[in-house]
C-alpha cells in the first residue's frame, strides 16, 4: 500500500448499517480443546447431577455418581433435575465442569474485554513483550470494510505504517517491550481460556446480547457452537441474558429495536396498567 493511500478525504454522510458479524469471515477461531464429546457425554452430565442430588439426598456422592454413569438414572431424569436446578439459580452445581478453548485471531480490543471476566475463568495470552512479530496482523471492522474506499484505504495504510514502524524499531535495537507501544488495538492475538459452565453462562448472557460489541459477540457465538458439538443440552444454556430473564434490561434498548424480549420498562408499565384496571373493578391482581 502506497503512503498516498492514507490521504483520503474525511468521512462524509452516513455510513451504511453494518452487517451482522455472524455473516462475515473475521479471521478469528475458537476451538474447544477439552472436553471431547465422549468425555462430555460420559462424565459431565453425571458430575452436575451428582452435585445437584448430593445437596438433597442421604446417599453418598460416589453412589449417586455410580448410578448416573451406569445408566440406573436415565439421561432424561438427569437433564430434568439439572435444568430445574440451573433455572432456580443454584449455580454452584455447574462449577464442577470446565471447558478449555483455543482462541486465535481476535484483536487486543476483544482480549481487553474478555479478561475482565475473572471468577471461574483462567487465561493465558500471547505476549507482545517476549514475541518478536515478523509480520503482525490486524482486523478490519465491517463498518470500515463497507466504508467509502478512501476511508478504507486510509485505515489500511495507517495499520500497515504502524506495524512496519514496529519492525523498524526492532531493527534499530529498540526492545520489543517498548516497540509494541506503537501496535494498534486492531492487532490480532491468541489465547487459551478455561471456564466453568457457570461462568460461561454468565459471560454468554452478557456477550451474546445484541448490545454487546460485535467482535466479542461473534466470539461467543463460536464458543456456543463448540459446546453444542459436545453437549447440545449444556450448550442450550448459553443464551443472551434476556432469554432466562424473560425481559430486556438494557438501557439502550428502551425503544425495543432488538425484539428478542420486551424491555423491562414496558413490562412493568403493562403490569401497572393491568393492576390499575383490576383495582378499578374492586379486585387485586395476585403477585408472587
Amino acid at each position: 500500500m502506497s503512503p498516498e493511500a492514507g490521504t483520503g478525504s474525511p468521512i462524509g454522510g452516513t455510513l451504511p448499517r453494518p452487517r451482522s458479524p455472524a455473516t462475515r469471515d473475521l479471521g478469528m477461531r475458537a476451538s474447544l480443546l477439552f472436553p471431547d464429546r465422549e468425555v462430555a457425554e460420559r462424565y459431565y452430565l453425571p458430575l452436575i447431577y451428582t452435585a445437584c442430588r448430593t445437596c438433597y439426598s442421604e446417599l453418598e456422592p460416589q453412589e449417586i455418581f455410580d448410578r448416573a454413569t451406569s445408566g440406573r438414572v436415565t439421561t432424561d431424569k438427569q437433564q430434568d433435575l439439572i435444568r430445574r436446578v440451573i433455572e432456580s439459580g443454584h449455580g454452584s452445581t455447574i462449577e464442577h465442569i470446565v471447558f478449555t478453548f483455543a482462541i486465535s485471531g481476535v484483536t487486543r480490543t476483544l482480549s481487553h474485554q474478555l479478561v475482565r471476566h475473572r471468577a471461574g475463568v483462567a487465561f493465558d495470552q500471547q505476549s507482545q513483550r517476549y514475541l518478536d512479530y515478523k509480520r503482525p496482523s490486524y482486523m478490519v471492522p465491517g463498518t470500515i470494510a463497507d466504508a467509502p474506499v478512501e476511508v478504507r484505504e486510509r485505515y489500511l495504510a495507517e495499520m500497515d505504517e504502524s506495524l512496519a514502524f514496529y519492525g523498524e524499531m526492532l531493527e534499530a535495537g529498540i526492545p520489543g517491550e517498548d516497540a509494541r507501544f506503537v501496535m494498534p488495538n486492531a492487532t490480532r492475538t491468541n489465547l487459551i481460556m478455561t471456564a466453568n459452565l457457570r461462568s460461561l453462562i454468565h459471560m454468554s448472557g452478557l456477550r451474546l446480547c445484541t448490545m454487546a460489541q460485535w467482535e466479542i459477540r461473534r466470539l461467543f457465538q463460536l464458543i456456543r457452537h463448540e459446546i453444542f458439538t459436545v453437549s447440545p443440552f449444556l450448550g442450550s444454556f448459553l443464551a443472551p441474558k434476556c432469554v432466562p430473564l424473560g425481559y430486556c434490561d438494557e438501557d439502550r434498548n428502551r425503544d425495543e429495536h432488538c425484539p428478542i424480549r420486551p424491555h423491562k420498562d414496558n413490562v412493568l408499565a403493562a403490569w401497572a396498567e393491568k393492576r390499575a384496571a383490576a383495582k378499578a373493578k374492586g379486585r387485586e391482581v395476585p403477585t408472587l
